[in-house]
């Protein structure tokens, strides 16, 4: 009989032990012996996989959001590992970007019937104050203006209303936030900006665009750097992102690179959770994480 293990976030927007329950039963339907863990805080989900990755197990299923399938995956990248994902989370992006179902039945027929992928990501290495480390992201960093929206977010407002925490956060950051001047260097190119996203999908936020190219299997980075500081620009930027028009901005730059490196002091967050803070650098690694959808 095959193996299965489900790291489950219970405190994810949309999760409940019923759901968890009927996704249990469809395994062992299928013939998965299977297996469900529970985090308990944030980190949890990546020890969890990492340590069941001794016993061998046929597919590992994350079911929470975004943040929850970013630490199982930085659990398990490089194991060979089949990762496929039950979407519980406030906006669910990489399951909009894989086109899996976000119900549960939907998901989990994909996760047992769909072919693992050998998909390249993002890894970002922050180093500041001397305390070095390196995680590895499968939608986006958000640098800048965007980071510390994602810092902002109240944990209480986002359990209860799900993205307007976000909408919430990002319309405070933008009344108060002073920005910081950054400077981004590209193998060939270098631009002083105060604000980027840094895409490895082409989903951002829900079915949103920033960086419409990036793709899990193409093993490059798009990177949309905004050049403009002042909260008119920050405006005129969000508006430019809702409507698809902001890559034509002549204060937008919008560049495909496999290495960037960030230089300044400025707020990060990696596939919608919060990372630190620059000094950092990105690169992309191909073939990372066997991804089933």
């Amino acid at each position: 009989m095959k193996s299965s293990i489900l790291i489950y976030n219970p405190a994810a927007l949309r999760a409940s032990t019923g759901k968890i329950g009927r996704a249990q039963k469809f395994l062992e339907r299928k013939g998965f012996l299977s297996e469900v863990l529970l985090t308990e805080k944030s980190g949890h989900a990546e020890h969890l996989a990492r340590e069941c990755l001794k016993r061998n197990p046929d597919l590992m299923i994350a079911a929470g959001g975004d943040g929850t399938i970013n630490e199982v995956m930085n659990g398990i990248v490089f194991s060979g590992t089949p990762l496929a994902i039950l979407p519980m989370g406030t906006t669910n992006v990489l399951a909009k970007e894989l086109g899996v179902p976000e119900n549960v039945m939907g998901a989990l027929e994909r996760a047992v019937n769909g072919l693992p992928r050998k998909v390249s990501l993002g890894k970002i290495e922050t180093g500041a104050g001397g305390h070095p480390a390196a995680r590895y992201f499968c939608l986006m960093a958000g640098i800048g203006f965007d980071g510390k929206a994602v810092h902002d977010v109240s944990p209480y407002i986002k359990k209860i209303s799900g993205k307007a925490a976000y909408i919430m956060s990002g319309m405070k950051s933008m009344l108060g936030y002073p920005p910081g001047e950054i400077v981004i260097r590209t193998e060939d190119r270098e631009f002083t900006a105060y604000s980027a996203i840094v895409g490895k999908s082409s989903k951002y936020g829900g079915n949103l665009k920033v960086t419409p190219d990036a793709n899990l299997l193409d093993p490059f980075l798009y990177a949309c750097i905004f050049r403009g500081r002042s909260r008119t620009d920050i405006l005129r930027y969000f508006l430019g992102v809702l409507r698809g028009t902001h890559l034509g901005y002549p204060d937008v730059e919008y560049v495909k690179s496999s290495l960037l490196e960030v230089r300044g002091r400025v707020d990060v967050q990696i596939d919608g959770d919060y990372l630190g803070m620059t000094p950092a650098r990105i690169s992309v690694v191909k073939d990372a994480l066997d991804l089933v959808w």
